[in-house]
């Protein structure tokens, strides 16, 4: 279980910040690059991942780099876009379904 650590620390994490933890997906996959964990949650708790500015989702990255140093690994985590998510004011059928602009965009309508 210890190679796994990072996907069992950011699952308690995640799970302690969502409204509903039981939609908290996490994969994990090793490849060269290292680790990269992909993250699925349900859309009404898209916000309280990414944060204001996208503090909240900066301070999950760190902590797991953190984690993975200390496993020796590099571990990378990629928030996956909820199905259905809604992206104020904007035309769903007019814009690719490209997952770092949607978080991008996530990001931008979180800012006050």
């Amino acid at each position: 279980m210890e190679k796994e650590s990072d996907a069992v620390f950011l699952e308690y994490l995640i799970k302690a910040l969502v409204d509903h933890p039981d939609t908290v997906k996490i994969n994990r996959t090793v490849d060269e690059m290292g680790v990269l964990i992909t993250l699925d949650v349900h859309s009404e708790d898209m916000g309280k991942i990414i944060g204001r500015s996208g503090n909240t989702a900066k301070a999950i990255r760190t902590l797991l780099r953190v984690v993975g140093m200390k496993n020796n690994s590099r571990v990378n985590l990629k928030i996956n876009e909820p199905e259905g998510g809604l992206k104020s004011g904007e035309n769903n059928d007019s814009q690719p379904s490209d997952i770092s602009k949607s978080v991008d965009q996530a990001m931008e309508d979180l800012k006050i």
